[in-house]
């Protein structure tokens, strides 16, 4: 199946570069404010990719900072006009953070995810991913988890798509002997596992126990990388606090690092896989 753009990615390209033609003019943002009488939080906005920029943004910012070259104007108009269509994550009654994580983990090359206690959303069943939030999410009404797992369904589709990124995921051996959802579904979810590794798009280490203390086990966190030279990698990490962005380069360096001494101590994919196999015919 073919891949599908994120608006939310666009919005944070389209950000990215008016941030460079504003520096590279030499202006900060009050000179914009007081130039197009705008809120600072606006141009910040704009700049994240928190908010969309309208196609007249653009032209005011464009000719704001000089930038008329009309192959780098109408890209830009492109993106903005991209960045504000729908994802359809959108169609779902998602909670607004796991909105913009998906339309991230939607346009991403390379996803290496490191998970301490489940099983990474993209490769979790549909029974298990019911267990998890029933536990998670309480309080969501049966339509609200039935949505949710939909869209975590399609999600998985990602790994299908031509041109869709690669998935490395890195699990505590914990994962595989926690049984989320009774035998039957975690031994189902184990077998789901070991197929989806199969392909030439997913990587699955187990890092196991005897490994002992290592850099992930107060942690559990995604590291997204793009193809876009404008858009930065970004690290999400969620938890029972909420989610959290991290954006600046010495953070995404720390987990990168922090990714690669986990994937140099976890078993090599083929030890991982005969664990795998190990753990699901002792259930």
């Amino acid at each position: 199946m073919p891949r599908v753009d994120s608006p939310t990615v666009r919005r944070r390209e389209l950000g990215a570069l008016l941030r460079q033609y504003r520096n590279e003019a030499g202006l900060a943002v009050k000179d914009v404010t007081d130039r197009l009488l705008c809120s600072a939080a606006k141009i910040s906005r704009i700049e994240t990719g928190q908010r969309s920029a309208t196609p007249r943004d653009v032209r005011d910012l464009c000719d704001m900072y000089g930038v008329n070259d009309p192959a780098v104007r109408d890209r830009l108009m492109g993106l903005a006009r991209e960045s504000r269509q729908q994802g359809w994550w959108q169609r779902y009654d998602l909670d607004s953070p796991l909105q913009t994580y998906v339309g991230l983990e939607a346009a991403s090359s390379h996803i290496n995810d490191y998970e301490s206690s489940t099983v990474p959303g993209l490769l979790q069943t549909h029974d298990y991913a019911n267990a998890m939030l029933r536990v998670w999410q309480p309080e969501k009404s049966p339509e609200q988890r039935k949505q949710a797992i939909e869209a975590r369904l399609i999600r998985q589709r990602l790994l299908d798509t031509d041109g869709g990124p690669r998935l490395w995921t890195v699990m505590d051996e914990a994962v595989l002997h926690r049984r989320v959802g009774g035998t039957d579904v975690m031994r189902t979810q184990l077998e789901h596992i070991l197929k989806a590794s199969e392909a030439t798009a997913v990587t699955v280490q187990v890092l196991p126990f005897r490994a002992g203390a290592h850099r992930g086990m107060d942690s559990t966190f995604v590291l997204l990388d793009f193809d876009e030279p404008a858009v930065s990698s970004i690290v999400y990490v969620e938890g029972m606090v909420g989610q959290l962005y991290l954006e600046q380069p010495a953070d995404v360096a720390r987990y990168r690092r922090a990714f690669d001494e986990l994937r140099a101590v976890a078993l090599s994919p083929a030890d991982s896989a005969q664990l795998i196999v190990d753990v699901a015919r002792e259930m």
